[in-house]
């Protein structure tokens, strides 16, 4: 139990410093509520149209592929650190590693994803 006071000592005062800025916040917060502060902020254009209006789906689709690209740098990093133990293994699996991600943006580019014109692909 002893080896656990230190963690139980951090959490608590994470948690004592979040209560207390928020009950903090309370009290020495402003209280002069207008429209302008209660009005969402959105880069400051005035908010246009409604909020749950639909969008393209391309939108969904190059935000899932830029997920997708993202995501490689949490394998690269790892590998980029034992990249001197893993020697010409490590180098075959990052080689077939890009060779498929470039398969996969060669085919997303070819689907025409990335084409905001409005047209159709083929």
């Amino acid at each position: 139990m002893d080896s656990f006071w230190p963690i139980l000592i951090m959490l608590g005062l994470g948690a004592g410093f979040a209560g207390g800025s928020v009950l903090l916040s309370q009290f020495v917060g402003p209280r002069k509520p207008t429209a302008e502060k209660s009005a969402p902020y959105e880069c400051g254009m005035p908010a246009v149209g409604d909020a749950r209006e639909r969008q393209s789906v391309k939108f969904y689709l190059v935000a899932m592929i830029f997920l997708l690209f993202d995501i490689e740098v949490a394998f690269l990093y790892p590998w980029a650190m034992a990249f001197r133990t893993l020697a010409w293994t490590g180098l075959i699996q990052i080689v077939v590693f890009f060779a498929l991600l470039l398969a996969g943006y060669i085919y997303v580019w070819r689907k025409g994803v990335f084409d905001w014109s409005g047209e159709r692909p083929r």
